[in-house]
């Protein structure tokens, strides 16, 4: 509705005037003919151009073209690496600002040690700020500092890596909102301050807090997962965050099939997934795990990558097997983007 003080020019007056020739809104303004406008009200023709291109610019929706949305995607999406090269390969240079990476596994499979081996890079090689919200136990100083003695020996660079790492324990799920609730306050109050901005969040894992709720009270259960899944993804989307969760395997009552935990809901919450195994065969060492990717927006899924997770980094670049060849057991998984 037109109103005095809407917009610089648009006085009380002319509002009345306008209200009796029948144009009582912003839309009946602006899709007037101006002209017949002034002579039957008695108004300035100029005056009547400028309030209606000032409220062109107030309230008009202005188009973006595919290059504008491309550009702005460019300048503010960073990729992150891992610190893991075949896991960068999977991952298309490595992690994404603005996205929710899923690491799935069994027991063993070497989920928290590729967390700790992303904070431990992005921490040292990369120099930035990451929140590590460990809710199973899995999280050791010592364990990040033996990934960093591996990369340098100055005791000076490890503390300073080890500064921009925070941890938070979070073992059950009103822990985990608060805690992600207090960061996207704290992130958005660093707006000015980009040196103290958290650039990496680790949920390791959302499982642990999730699960517990899943059996008696369904309804509830399932709301609470849905929130952290809102908060996770605002946190990304909203703040420019790459999101890093962990998620364990289950077997599917019917077909018997592994699959990952937390059911079709959950599943399009990450935008990227993959998934740990541990390598077959005699030769195969212990550190030696198989990296399926089974959900991407940018690269064909079913690929997968040998990665060496004992010693932080890769073996001998691997064939890319053909999706057939991944070691999967589900429907469904390639095409649930949302």
């Amino acid at each position: 509705m037109l109103r005095a003080g809407l917009c610089p020019g648009l006085a009380e007056d002319m509002i009345q005037l306008l209200r009796s020739r029948g144009i009582k809104t912003v839309v009946d303004l602006v899709s007037a003919d101006l002209e017949e406008v002034a002579q039957s009200c008695g108004l300035s023709y100029k005056a009547l151009v400028a309030v209606r291109r000032v409220l062109l610019a107030q309230f008009s929706a202005f188009p973006f073209n595919g290059a504008d949305l491309y550009e702005e995607l460019k300048t503010s999406t960073a990729i992150l690496s891992t610190g893991i090269g075949s896991l960068d390969k999977l991952l298309d240079a490595g992690l994404y600002t603005g996205e929710v990476t899923e690491i799935v596994g069994g027991p063993g499979s070497g989920k928290t040690q590729v967390c700790l081996c992303v904070a431990a890079n992005v921490a040292h090689g990369l120099q930035q700020n990451i929140l590590y919200i460990d809710s199973n136990g899995g999280l050791t100083a010592s364990r990040i500092l033996q990934l960093l003695q591996a990369r340098t020996s100055d005791e000076e660079e490890q503390a300073r890596a080890l500064q921009r790492i925070q941890v938070v324990h979070a073992f059950d799920i009103f822990q985990m909102l608060n805690v992600l609730q207090d960061l996207r306050g704290a992130v958005a109050q660093q707006v000015s301050d980009p040196s103290g901005t958290v650039k990496v969040v680790v949920v390791d894992s959302v499982t642990a807090v999730v699960s517990p709720l899943l059996g008696g009270q369904q309804r509830e259960g399932l709301a609470l997962m849905m929130q952290l899944a809102q908060e996770l993804k605002t946190l990304a989307r909203d703040l420019g965050v790459a999101v890093v969760v962990t998620n364990h395997m289950t077997r599917d009552r019917d077909s018997g099939k592994l699959k990952p935990a937390l059911g079709r809901s959950w599943s399009f919450v990450p935008s990227t997934r993959i998934v740990l195994s541990i390598g077959e065969g005699a030769g195969a060492p212990g550190s030696q795990r198989t990296v399926c990717l089974t959900k991407s927006p940018r690269l064909p899924t079913g690929f997968q990558e040998m990665v060496d997770i004992g010693t932080w980094g890769t073996p001998e670049p691997s064939p890319v097997l053909q999706e057939d060849d991944c070691a999967v057991g589900w429907e469904g998984e390639r095409h649930q983007d949302p």
